[in-house]
């Protein structure tokens, strides 16, 4: 038996299956224009298939979005937080793994603990997709890319800034330059920076990532500039948080920093006033909204390379 198509970490795919899913997400929304949200497509990779997704963690863009996904894929959802689980009575997530492996076809998880993520897969028998962990949201970053090339053209050579917390997304661009091709700038504060490790093993495979404390220079050229809310979920140091990260603003003055035809991204929920103004949230250069939606296309392109239809 072959071993299950996992969707955890960026570093554990090849460059070659990135490209392929996300060259899948932009010929599948492309050949959707004009249909509704429920009409599935023309190939439906998951046919007679079954996604089961686990909560640990609130959500709204993943929940509807994988759920819109498998619909479309021609597939069906079961959904459920944790806490109504028997995993969340102490039942061993190794455990939920096999009985799971035997009822659906893949598994997507959102949850508190990248590691949890990790042994659910090591003893599952099917795909299982990291919807969201503390260490990674590489389905976020297919969406963002997917955007970004909608807008841009191709990532491979271009230059987007990070500006705020060193957290679990910007862990994720961090995996995805090296394997795109494009450089990275990244300005937070010294005690927010990213993983360190992550850092390294860019280096590695000769990713262009680039460290500053200075918002200004890392956005300064850029061709998209990011930012993430600075409290994230399971935080407990909210007020130093928002006191160190108070200079890393992303307003209008930022912006104009940027290449002229820069755009922004926010992966969402915003906190308006915060890390970003309502005058870039809204402006011309915001693909926000568009970035929300793609998380639909990049996934249903994930799920299709887990059930074998991609590579």
């Amino acid at each position: 038996m072959s071993q299950p198509r996992h969707f955890i970490d960026l570093w554990k795919l090849e460059s070659a299956d990135l490209r392929a899913i996300l060259d899948d997400a932009h010929t599948r929304k492309a050949s959707r224009r004009g249909w509704t949200t429920g009409m599935v497509d023309h190939d439906t990779p998951a046919k007679g298939r079954r996604l089961a997704m686990i909560f640990e963690k609130h959500s709204t863009r993943t929940r509807f979005s994988f759920d819109a996904a498998m619909v479309q894929l021609g597939g069906a959802t079961l959904i459920s937080n944790a806490a109504d689980m028997q995993l969340g009575r102490g039942e061993p997530i190794d455990d939920t793994a096999k009985v799971l492996s035997r009822m659906v076809d893949a598994v997507m998880i959102r949850a508190n603990r990248h590691e949890d993520v990790q042994r659910f897969a090591q003893n599952s028998s099917v795909p299982v997709i990291n919807g969201l962990t503390d260490k990674s949201h590489p389905c976020q970053i297919l969406a963002d890319l997917l955007t970004f090339e909608e807008k841009l053209g191709p990532v491979a050579g271009k230059t987007l800034a990070w500006v705020g917390d060193g957290n679990n997304v910007c862990a994720t661009f961090i995996q995805a330059a090296s394997k795109f091709g494009f450089k990275l700038n990244i300005a937070c504060p010294t005690a927010y920076h990213p993983d360190l490790m992550d850092l390294a093993r860019a280096a590695e495979q000769q990713g262009r990532v680039e460290m500053t404390e200075d918002p200004a220079a890392a956005v300064r050229g850029a061709h998209c500039v990011i930012a993430d809310t600075w409290v994230s979920m399971g935080d407990t140091d909210g007020e130093a948080r928002l006191d160190a990260l108070e200079p890393y603003q992303v307003d209008d003055a930022l912006m104009e920093r940027a290449d002229k035809d820069a755009i922004f991204m926010h992966c969402l929920p915003a906190h308006r006033g915060e890390e970003v103004t309502d005058a870039v949230m809204d402006g011309p250069r915001s693909v926000v909204w568009d970035e929300a939606e793609n998380r639909i296309h990049a996934q249903k392109s994930i799920l299709a390379w887990c059930f074998g239809a991609i590579g």
